[in-house]
């Protein structure tokens, strides 16, 4: 049916219904629907649209997009008109209500800059991609952002929104690579270690004249230093270098720095070769690949960086301590470090050790640092070139309580801004705009309570003939032996091909090799994650049926020999999704574990997106030929934010999930919700979930269920 093109008067009573709460005296829809309806009846109906679906989420942005679309439409086609949108609602969702009005009202420059939007690559596509990159080169964890100048604070590299200098998208992501590489290397090579450099520039008298200088020769010896250690990765920048005509260095240059490419070369060599030819020299211009040194960036994060990871080092310390002498010095309780232990600590480093490894000495005596605080030693070692003497005294109790009681771990992100080290953003599916709110949902990781482990006791004596039932039923899918016929050699001969082969002989046709058969033991390769629903509404008699259901499937699993993890999920709003580490694939089964599925508990309500995002990046980095993600639920998607619930919530979920099966994850459902049978089909397929109507059932089902998943 052909759409009907709509008059002014038309226009704005349609307007003023999804404008109300945006409209007043002052401001009417008269003034946009008169400018629309010089359009075609199909942008008519476009902007009708997407003004209903931006006033869901906010009545001033669908007024200011209502009001800009006209001059929209004159300057873009309709799709250049959508990317427009989403681009500002994306940044609503990022950064809040103004930036997406400057996006609205500054359609002129989004149109200006479209051809660029268009042949150039999004940073947004390979962020993800680039982070993996540095995080494999070596060194502390580097998150990737958006940023006017590409730089580093030592903690993120900013790197422009899109390329597009060159004219294919492989090209620009092979110079979003170089750029990464290169300020990595700033991090890694010693740039910033010691604050040197950021005490130097203090006492310049023309800071940005020698701040040039000085990256014009760190430029020449981290290309150095990224040669020696990575060809590959230098060859691409040489390469990306002559494309964008990047002029050679000339003779004089060449000489005057080339002593930074030698392997000893440090940051000290080019302060003190900057300092000699500073106003004596100009430099070369910069490479395509150099980004900028940015010591107003990186003072703040430094220093914040040392006292934080300083503190740790020292609890980490009194940890070691308190492991071998079995208690900690006396000492007052709010007293900072405990001075006596200075003298038994030491580092020393390994013979043939490169500068960055050092061993950690208590008594004279080597002790390997806990597997999680690797990473602040690592650090640093590389802020600082070694562990300062100043550092190896252990924390008194005052710091130490503090940490043990939590410190800056996962729950310190609910207060105040919620974007801090240890919190995990993921996008969320918004249907209404056929595309993710990107990074619009923080969640936690966080260690699951442990509960009375007499719970555990008490339901394996209840169901002690079920549970010997079920042991003998997965003993059998253990590893199963199998016959294979026809095979070239094998322990016993194959009867039924030897009569062929003897009649394929009498008749004068070729006959088989393939004669014997042999014994073939099927070899189980599969990982489960066990996603446990600890919604408010699992309170009661619902959160014990899952805990004994769980304590079912893991004394099966313990039989089978399947890898397998414990994991529930909740959550408050997107600023508070949550994730609880029952049991990961890395841990037995132990009293802690026990206990911890014992002390599973109902919390607050079920955002399902965000949790099977992050869960199903825990099963891709199992290796299995099958993984599986089975959810134990008592209900539909749900939050206390009313936009979730309903048919927002369900599509969220539904992409998630098929995001989880395009990464080869298998995903099943067991609910006890008697309504499963209206929305289970659409999130999961017709055959990828069970209905237990009786909540009494579910320990016993799910053994079964899980049985039938995997034979």
């Amino acid at each position: 049916m052909s759409l009907r093109r709509r008059d002014a008067s038309e226009l704005e009573a349609r307007m003023d219904e999804y404008l109300d709460a945006a409209l007043s005296s002052r401001r009417t829809a008269a003034g946009p629907a008169a400018a629309l309806a010089a359009f075609p009846a199909e942008e008519q109906a476009f902007v009708l649209h997407w003004g209903e679906v931006i006033a869901r989420t906010n009545a001033e942005l669908a007024y200011q997009f209502t009001a800009c679309a006209p001059q929209a439409l004159e300057c873009l086609d309709l799709e250049g008109v959508e990317a427009w949108l989403l681009h500002a609602m994306d940044l609503y969702d990022r950064k809040g209500q103004l930036p997406a009005i400057r996006v609205f009202q500054g359609v002129g420059e989004f149109a200006a800059h479209r051809h660029t939007r268009l042949t150039g690559l999004p940073l947004e596509e390979v962020a993800g991609v680039l982070e993996g990159l540095v995080r494999g080169l070596g060194g502390r964890e580097l998150r990737v952002a958006g940023g006017e100048r590409s730089h580093t604070d030592t903690e993120t590299l900013f790197l422009p929104p899109v390329l597009a200098e060159m004219p294919r998208r492989e090209e620009n992501f092979r110079l979003f690579k170089a750029l990464a590489v290169h300020l990595w290397a700033q991090t890694w090579y010693g740039t910033w270690r010691g604050g040197r450099l950021l005490a130097w520039i203090q006492d310049q008298a023309r800071p940005d004249a020698a701040l040039t200088l000085l990256h014009a020769l760190e430029t020449v010896r981290l290309d150095a230093c990224i040669r020696r250690d990575f060809p590959g990765l230098a060859r691409h920048m040489v390469a990306l270098s002559t494309a964008l005509g990047d002029r050679p260095y000339d003779t004089e240059w060449r000489g005057l720095s080339a002593g930074l490419a030698e392997p000893g070369a440090t940051l000290d060599h080019s302060l003190a070769l900057c300092d000699r030819l500073l106003g004596r020299v100009r430099p070369p211009p910069p490479r395509c690949y150099q980004g900028e040194l940015d010591p107003g960036a990186v003072a703040g994060t430094w220093q914040a960086r040392l006292e934080r990871e300083r503190d740790a080092f020292r609890v980490m310390l009194a940890e070691l301590l308190e492991e071998h002498d079995g208690t900690l010095p006396a000492a007052g309780p709010e007293a900072e470090t405990l001075p006596q232990t200075r003298g038994r600590f030491d580092v020393e480093r390994p013979e043939g050790a490169d500068g960055q490894v050092f061993r950690l000495l208590l008594d004279g005596r080597p002790v390997a640092p806990p597997e999680n605080a690797r990473g602040t030693v690592e650090s640093i070692i590389q802020d600082l070139g070694g562990i300062p003497p100043e550092y190896l005294v252990a924390a008194g109790p005052g710091p130490y309580r503090r940490a043990r009681a939590g410190g800056r771990k996962a729950e310190s992100a609910w207060a105040g801004v919620y974007h801090e080290e240890g919190a995990f953003l993921y996008d969320e599916w918004d249907f209404a705009r056929g595309h993710h709110r990107k990074q619009w949902c923080v969640l936690r990781e966080l260690e699951a309570t442990p509960g009375d482990p007499a719970f555990y006791r008490r339901t394996l004596d209840r169901y002690r003939g079920a549970i010997r039932s079920l042991r003998r039923t997965f003993e059998v899918l253990r590893g199963e032996d199998r016959i294979l016929r026809r095979q070239p050699d094998g322990e016993d001969i194959d009867i039924d091909a030897l009569v062929e082969a003897h009649a394929d002989r009498v008749a004068g046709r070729e006959v088989s090799d393939r004669l014997f058969t042999r014994l073939h033991r099927d070899e189980r390769d599969i990982a489960v994650l066990l996603m446990v629903d600890m919604s408010g509404s699992t309170r009661g008699w619902v959160n014990e049926a899952e805990r004994e259901a769980l304590i079912l499937l893991a004394e099966s699993l313990e039989t089978l020999g399947d890898r397998y993890a414990i994991y529930g999920f909740s959550g408050w709003t997107r600023k508070r999704c949550e994730v609880f580490r029952v049991k990961t694939f890395d841990q037995p089964l132990d009293d802690q574990a026990r206990a911890r599925i014992c002390g599973i508990e109902a919390k607050d309500y079920t955002r399902m997106g965000a949790p099977i995002r992050h869960l199903t990046g825990v099963l891709e980095g199992v290796a299995a030929r099958t993984r599986l993600l089975l959810t134990l639920s008592d209900g539909k998607p749900d939050d206390y934010d009313h936009e979730y619930r309903g048919e927002y919530g369900i599509e969220d979920t539904r992409m998630a999930l098929l995001e989880a099966r395009r990464r080869g994850i298998h995903a099943y459902c067991v609910t006890i919700d008697r309504e499963g049978q209206d929305y289970l089909p659409h999130l999961y397929g017709p055959a990828a979930y069970t209905v237990i109507d009786d909540v009494r059932r579910l320990p016993l089902k799910v053994s079964d269920i899980y049985r039938r998943l995997t034979s």
